[in-house]
């Protein structure tokens, strides 16, 4: 009675909480012992796999921070998709908004290199927010202008991104010196600061955590936010009632772009520091489960993503150590969605 009365003063809904947090706990729970079936039946021990898996992020500093830095890009990438989804668009295009980005922020580390960093790392920043940005754009206008569909418009500019990224790195700003695609660095001041020297972590973890903050507060507690979920929700009723249905559409995929260009900033300003061919890792592909595991939600990519980082973390020290394929994690992370989605077809019946 007494946590029911503080729930009620704090505005919770213990019950409401439970409902939601239960079926994504027996999902994974699900998840774990579908995939310990497999590793067992392949010959290796389940238990020490998955205490491999779940725990490397937590024994060392360095593990931690390996995967406070796989965090940043993979919060970003799922938020550019999740925002658009928000409003009933699939952007599939976060690889090449990503590529993009970190091709516009090395592009200005480079050209202002001998600019203070007050001037350089802001600019840097933002450069790569904004060729995300103008990369989502153009499937965005596709939509608009001839109704286009934007899952393939998306997916076709990712794979015009991986020409792009390979013509920079060895042709425009081609380091001599190194054997594979890759620029010169940028210019010192636009490197992000570190918060951990020895192993490095950089400010970038702030920027996504702030990022993420402020996209939760503006999709579930503005009006705009509104519109965009009203749209995504019922376009023709949100005509009949005034709000600009093209332009929510276009806003949204725009916004995407702007994050995951964000993150490709991040990449090279505080991670790389120039241009490297492949530097997108397989961070769309982990981005679109994250936001489907979190079903759109805001609230909950952070957490998802940070799990889903451990995940990936532990199933390197698991490939090292025990030499089992690194793809089982793949094949958990699948099985999670699998579950989560079933959840839900459980709980409507």
């Amino acid at each position: 009675m007494v946590n029911e009365n503080a729930g009620r003063i704090l505005g919770l809904d213990y019950r409401k909480i439970a409902n939601q947090t239960i079926p994504y706990v027996a999902a994974v729970g699900a998840a774990f012992l579908a995939a310990g079936i497999f590793i067992a039946l392949m010959g290796f021990d389940a238990l020490k796999a998955y205490n491999t898996i779940l725990f490397t992020s937590f024994k060392t500093t360095n593990g931690m921070v390996q995967t406070l830095l796989k965090f940043v890009p993979l919060v970003l990438q799922a938020l550019a998709f999740t925002v658009p989804f928000a409003a009933g668009k699939f952007n599939i295009g976060g690889e090449g908004q990503l590529i993009v980005g970190a091709i516009g922020a090395t592009g200005a580390g480079i050209i202002f290199s001998d600019l203070p960093a007050v001037l350089l790392l802001p600019l840097v920043i933002l450069s790569g927010a904004l060729f995300g940005a103008i990369w989502a754009a153009i499937p965005a206008w596709l939509l608009y202008r001839f109704n286009m569909n934007e899952i393939l418009t998306t997916v076709l500019m990712n794979f015009i991104s991986f020409s792009l990224i390979d013509y920079v790195a060895t042709k425009v700003w081609r380091d001599p010196a190194a054997g594979h695609p890759t620029t010169i660095p940028i210019g010192q001041g636009g490197q992000l600061p570190l918060l951990i020297s020895s192993p490095p972590l950089h400010a970038g973890l702030l920027i996504a955590i702030f990022v993420a903050v402020v996209i939760y507060i503006y999709t579930d507690k503005t009006s705009a936010g509104y519109e965009l979920i009203a749209t995504g929700a019922n376009p023709k009723a949100s005509r009949v009632y005034g709000i600009n249905v093209p332009r929510i559409f276009i806003l949204s995929l725009v916004l995407g772009g702007v994050l995951a260009g964000l993150s490709g900033a991040i990449e090279v300003s505080g991670s790389h520091h120039r241009l490297i061919e492949g530097l997108q890792s397989n961070y769309l592909l982990l981005g679109l489960i994250i936001g489907l595991i979190a079903k759109g939600n805001n609230l909950a990519v952070p957490f998802v993503a940070l799990f889903i980082a451990i995940l990936e973390v532990g199933a390197s020290a698991m490939q090292r150590t025990m030499m089992i394929p690194g793809e089982m994690v793949f094949i958990v992370e699948a099985l999670i969605l699998v579950f989560v989605l079933l959840s839900d077809v459980v709980r409507r019946r």
